[in-house]
Protein backbone atom coordinates (compact mmCIF):
# COMPACT_ATOMS: atom_id res chain seq x y z
CA UNK A 1 0.00 0.00 0.00
CA UNK A 2 1.28 3.47 -0.88
CA UNK A 3 0.12 6.43 1.15
CA UNK A 4 0.66 10.00 0.00
CA UNK A 5 2.00 12.58 2.46
CA UNK A 6 2.16 16.33 2.08
CA UNK A 7 5.79 17.34 2.63
CA UNK A 8 7.30 20.77 3.21
CA UNK A 9 10.77 21.23 1.71
CA UNK A 10 12.75 24.25 2.85
CA UNK A 11 15.83 25.59 1.07
CA UNK A 12 18.56 26.94 3.36
CA UNK A 13 22.03 28.26 2.62
CA UNK A 14 23.57 24.92 3.64
CA UNK A 15 21.05 22.54 2.04
CA UNK A 16 17.43 21.41 2.19
CA UNK A 17 15.19 20.27 5.05
CA UNK A 18 11.96 18.29 4.53
CA UNK A 19 9.19 17.31 6.92
CA UNK A 20 5.77 15.71 6.43
CA UNK A 21 2.31 16.57 7.70
CA UNK A 22 -0.05 13.95 9.08
CA UNK A 23 2.23 11.89 11.31
CA UNK A 24 2.34 11.73 15.08
CA UNK A 25 5.88 12.50 16.19
CA UNK A 26 8.75 14.35 14.57
CA UNK A 27 10.10 13.23 11.20
CA UNK A 28 12.74 15.24 9.30
CA UNK A 29 14.82 14.64 6.19
CA UNK A 30 17.76 16.62 4.87
CA UNK A 31 20.03 16.78 1.85
CA UNK A 32 22.24 18.91 -0.32
CA UNK A 33 19.53 19.00 -2.99
CA UNK A 34 15.73 19.08 -3.08
CA UNK A 35 15.68 15.50 -4.37
CA UNK A 36 18.03 14.25 -1.64
CA UNK A 37 15.94 15.86 1.10
CA UNK A 38 12.74 14.39 -0.34
CA UNK A 39 14.30 10.91 -0.61
CA UNK A 40 15.63 11.21 2.95
CA UNK A 41 12.26 12.23 4.40
CA UNK A 42 10.55 9.34 2.54
CA UNK A 43 13.02 6.97 4.17
CA UNK A 44 12.48 8.65 7.55
CA UNK A 45 8.69 8.29 7.22
CA UNK A 46 9.01 4.56 6.46
CA UNK A 47 11.37 4.09 9.41
CA UNK A 48 9.04 6.04 11.72
CA UNK A 49 6.07 3.84 10.76
CA UNK A 50 8.13 0.64 11.10
CA UNK A 51 9.41 1.73 14.52
CA UNK A 52 6.24 3.10 16.09
CA UNK A 53 3.53 1.25 14.17
CA UNK A 54 0.62 2.39 12.05
CA UNK A 55 -0.82 4.27 15.04
CA UNK A 56 1.38 7.21 13.99
CA UNK A 57 -0.83 7.49 10.89
CA UNK A 58 -3.98 8.05 12.88
CA UNK A 59 -5.05 11.64 12.60
CA UNK A 60 -8.20 13.24 13.91
CA UNK A 61 -8.26 15.66 11.00
CA UNK A 62 -6.22 14.86 7.89
CA UNK A 63 -4.36 17.67 6.12
CA UNK A 64 -6.30 18.35 2.93
CA UNK A 65 -4.16 21.23 1.69
CA UNK A 66 -1.10 23.10 2.90
CA UNK A 67 -0.31 26.76 2.27
CA UNK A 68 2.76 28.90 2.81
CA UNK A 69 2.01 32.36 4.13
CA UNK A 70 3.89 35.25 5.70
CA UNK A 71 2.76 37.06 8.81
CA UNK A 72 4.36 40.20 10.22
CA UNK A 73 4.92 40.02 13.98
CA UNK A 74 6.46 42.75 16.14
CA UNK A 75 9.55 41.45 17.94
Amino acid sequence: MVRQFKVIVEKHTDGYIAYPFGLKGVVVGEGDTYEEALADVKSAIAFHIETFGKEVLESETPVLEAFVAEAGVAV
